[in-house]
């Protein structure tokens, strides 16, 4: 498998930071257009009796209206896969860094924050786990007060355990 790195894409073009909406909004006006056409060539056909004097205003108004639609049509459709490309490339790019953060600092964790662990309101976390980063409540508390508290281990990042014996002694035990 290759290595996967955040700064995969390419650079944007210059001159192309505003054309980001672009072809969604003209797909958008060319639908109203062609709409507009539609109508005016059904309006152009409705003021004749004659049937054989409809068909240029259907064949115009009608074919070529039917035609814009389908151009605007496309055209937002290629905009909106371009937008989920983007967030899909961006959920990735940031899956990929959490696998490198993950697999990059567990097993060399620094020796400052080997007895310490992050606790959060209801569990507890390796330093290096990006669960508890957005949440306020996150401190660092050392690994031996854990043991008296209601906190349980992150099923993610598998900080050291406390398990009870038989006897009612807590021992440290490495989590598998």
């Amino acid at each position: 498998m290759s290595n996967l790195s955040p700064n995969l894409s390419l650079p944007p073009l210059p001159g192309r930071n505003h054309l980001g909406k672009l072809g969604g909004q003209l797909g958008v006006l060319l639908c109203l257009v062609g709409f507009l056409v539609m109508f005016f060539g059904w309006n152009g056909a409705a003021s004749h009796n004659f049937v054989p004097a409809q068909f240029p205003f259907l064949i115009s108004g009608g074919m070529v209206g039917l035609g814009v639609v389908v151009l605007g049509s496309a055209l937002v459709l290629v905009q909106n896969q371009r937008a989920d490309m983007a967030r899909l490339e961006a959920a990735l790019e940031r899956v990929a860094l959490a696998v490198e953060r993950q697999g990059g600092t567990s097993a060399g964790t620094p020796t400052s924050l080997a007895g310490y662990v992050v606790a959060g309101g209801s569990s507890y976390h390796q330093p290096d786990c990006t669960l508890p980063e957005a949440r306020t409540e996150a401190h660092m508390i050392p690994l031996a007060d854990v043991a008296g508290s209601n906190l349980e281990a992150c099923r993610v990042c598998r900080p050291p355990q406390f398990g009870r014996l038989v006897d009612g002694t807590l021992r440290l035990s490495a989590s598998v």
